[in-house]
């Protein structure tokens, strides 16, 4: 897995549909700051970011269709920076699973993740969006030594 060290972050943005006009506002809000970054995102969310901000933005499925999912194998494969993620808490989503399995990759994986405004506002503002971030990488050799003497 390489080390992306680079300014210029990969920045995944997925929301809710009850969160999509927060999330569009947030972009829009920092528009000067995201297109200094390279965008990825779920489904409709990216179509929204594309057509509001004026930049292209890689697109992933929509996030029930597998999309989270998506982004969860590039946090996996080091190509994700950091998460915005707006999910709507009062709302049950048909896929929980995939969403909960994207946050704890995000935590496996010591990839920030912003789930509200606040917290996004926070990071997006940080020095260390504009300057070179050496995240350190969880070394899991002893994890995956358990296993193979197990097999």
């Amino acid at each position: 897995m390489h080390q992306h060290s680079d300014a210029r972050k990969r920045i995944a943005l997925v929301a809710h549909d009850n969160k999509k006009r927060d999330i569009i506002e947030w972009a829009t809000f920092n528009k000067g700051s995201l297109l200094l970054h390279e965008l990825y995102a779920t489904g409709t969310t990216g179509s929204l970011l594309e057509e509001t901000l004026g930049i292209p933005v890689h697109k992933f499925r929509s996030g029930p269709l597998g999309g989270d999912q998506q982004i969860g194998a590039k946090i996996a494969e080091g190509e994700i920076d950091f998460i915005i993620f707006f999910w709507d808490p009062l709302e049950p989503q048909p896929h929980d699973p995939d969403v909960k399995a994207l946050l704890r990759l995000a935590v496996v994986w010591n990839v920030p993740v912003a789930c509200n405004r606040a917290t996004a506002d926070f990071l997006i503002s940080s020095p260390l969006m504009s300057s070179d971030y050496e995240r350190i990488i969880p070394d899991f050799k002893a994890y995956q030594e358990r296993f193979k003497t197990a097999s």
